[in-house]
């Protein structure tokens, strides 16, 4: 289990999104858990970004 904090920036690349994505994540109600370090800084938790990934996942239903 790795449970490294990354900074906004690396949590945006790790997903494929920008951090301005993330930052309207966190303001409009967070779908994608953060940490917030003392008053101002926000990370990440690499294992909490590949459960959102996980939850995310969709599986083919066969459309035609």
């Amino acid at each position: 289990m790795d449970d490294r904090l990354l900074n906004t920036k690396e949590a945006a690349r790790f997903l494929g999104v920008s951090a301005a994505f993330l930052e309207r994540d966190r303001w409009a109600g967070p779908r994608i858990p953060f940490v917030r370090v003392g008053k101002h800084a926000v990370r990440y938790r690499l294992t909490e970004l590949e459960a959102y990934i996980g939850r995310q996942t969709q599986t083919s239903r066969g459309w035609r």
